[in-house]
């Protein structure tokens, strides 16, 4: 398996710095959060999606994916999501990345029968341009789809092999689903695992690699022993927790907790 790590870890830090960050400390790539706060985000000029191609590409680290914020199954009309969506599209095309991730965000005022409409709907429409693009949209297990289970009331009926599912990790934990029974739903549209850890249900500030509760151990030896080989990216919510400790001087410690565990899969 690759490691990556997102750059919600590290907001706002330039894009040579991050890309020194996952050299320095041995991640293959790094997903970047796709947001105006970031250096990448889809409001770039053709000259900058260049450059930063070009970053990635003498740095020798992929691009491998984009964290967008689209929410699929939120009430409104479709236009102004899947506009969004398109406009993720063509940046990781233009940045030769395979992924853009987009949230649920089901509402409360509709129903989940509703919801999961919607979200199919628009996923279904939006991965035909994804196909143009040569790029998949995952969805994310998070807020109204936290499980397995939930994902595949939506993926289920698009069927399109440009739509597929971002397993994290701590939201289907937080759902009360077992990683063999969020596996054993997600695995035919897996593009690949988002890892983290948090002290308890209750708090959910980030920490290192193996200091918390999340069942780390055990997702990695069920990816192993199926034979998967896709991406783990740590995703480490420092943007939304400013008390925690910096993600720069956990990275290290981080990539050789996840060696470990491969190893030990193995």
């Amino acid at each position: 398996m690759k490691l990556a790590f997102s750059t919600l870890g590290v907001p706002g830090l330039p894009l040579n710095d991050v890309l020194g960050l996952a050299a320095a400390h041995g991640y293959h790539g790094v997903e970047l959060r796709a947001h105006p706060e970031e250096p990448v985000h889809p409001g770039l000029a053709p000259e900058e999606r260049a450059a930063v191609a070009e970053q990635f590409r003498v740095a020798g680290i992929e691009v491998l994916g984009l964290a967008g914020y689209a929410r699929v199954a939120a009430p409104g009309d479709d236009e102004p999501v899947l506009a969004e969506i398109r406009g993720l599209l063509d940046l990781a095309g233009d940045l030769g990345a395979p992924y853009i991730r987009v949230f649920p965000g089901g509402g409360t005022e509709q129903d989940a029968d509703e919801a999961d409409a919607t979200a199919a709907r628009r996923l279904g429409t939006a991965a035909e341009y994804a196909a143009e693009r040569g790029v998949t949209i995952l969805l994310e297990t998070h807020d109204s789809h936290r499980t397995g289970a939930d994902a595949m009331r939506v993926l289920g009926p698009v069927g399109h092999l440009r739509a597929g599912v971002l397993w994290d990790v701590m939201h289907t934990w937080l759902g009360g689903e077992q990683p063999s029974d969020s596996y054993a739903a997600l695995s035919p549209h897996l593009g690949y695992v988002q890892v983290k850890d948090i002290a308890s249900a209750d708090d959910t500030t980030p920490l290192p690699l193996g200091a918390g509760v999340l069942p780390l151990t055990e997702v990695v030896d069920l990816l192993s022993r199926h034979g998967w080989d896709g991406w783990l990216c740590w995703e480490y919510e420092k943007r939304w927790y400013e008390s925690a400790a910096p993600l720069p001087e956990l990275l290290g410690a981080g990539r050789e907790h996840l060696t470990r565990l491969l190893t030990d899969a193995a």
